[in-house]
């Protein structure tokens, strides 16, 4: 990625564009928590828990995913799992933001909070610790504030309409949850893989407990993953190595 002094640029001025471009990512990203309020409500959960779940998981596929669970009458402890099984990139994401952050103690636990696939990508490109932090920052705080705000939006009007099956919202949680993987099916392969994962899930819906057809699907992609060892869909590019002089 060219630096600042190649594009003529000064600090503020990079930095500048640097917040406004996580901004407007962090304003996209954040407006969707009306729906998952909505969807959290018609799952079944309260107000109060679904907000709890965005306040304290703040991971949207995750909290679709057990929003899908419960919705599907499942154990929480299946919900559970099936949404600590999606979220488990993210550990992949800590271990490459660490070292380039340079974070240490409450600020690297702090950070652990926000790091979610939007502000890893804000900071990852980067091509100092400065900018990276700012991206990061910048990125990941934002959609933090909007996402609980909006969740909180979604979740009281779907509370004021009552049954959620009148309406049809019973069907809610599965519409967002498809949204959320549309965008990646235009890879051939990752269309093989989710046709795949879901025969598995149907194939076990009159066998298992609600929730087990899931972690089933997830786990065909994990298997999947594994076997392509493909780098530009699995890992997350090497981050330049940070200029000396820079915090």
């Amino acid at each position: 990625m060219a630096t600042a002094a190649d594009d003529g640029l000064s600090w503020p001025r990079e930095r500048s564009r640097i917040v406004r471009d996580s901004l407007g990512v962090g304003v996209a990203t954040g407006a969707y928590g009306v729906s998952f309020g909505a969807v959290g409500v018609a799952a079944g959960l309260s107000v109060a828990q679904t907000c709890a779940l965005s306040l304290l998981m703040f991971t949207g596929a995750s909290q679709f995913a057990l929003a899908g669970v419960v919705a599907a009458g499942g154990a929480p402890m299946s919900a559970a799992a099936t949404a600590l099984l999606l979220g488990t990139r993210n550990t992949l994401y800590g271990l490459r933001m660490a070292p380039l952050l340079g974070w240490t103690g409450w600020r690297r636990v702090a950070a652990a909070q926000i790091l979610i696939d939007e502000s890893t990508a804000m900071g990852v490109t980067r091509d100092s610790r400065r900018a990276a932090r700012v991206g990061f920052l910048t990125t990941g705080v934002s959609i933090f504030v909007l996402w609980n705000a909006a969740t909180l939006v979604g979740a009281l009007a779907g509370a004021s309409l009552g049954d959620p099956r009148t309406y049809g919202l019973d069907a809610a949680v599965g519409a967002a949850f498809l949204a959320l993987l549309w965008p990646r099916l235009h890879d051939p392969a990752n269309r093989v893989v989710a046709v795949a994962a879901a025969g598995v899930a149907l194939g076990l819906v009159p066998l298992t407990p609600a929730g087990v057809p899931v972690l089933a699907a997830g786990g065909v992609a994990l298997l999947a993953g594994a076997l392509s060892r493909r780098p530009d869909a699995t890992e997350i590019p090497e981050p330049p190595e940070p200029r000396e002089g820079t915090p």
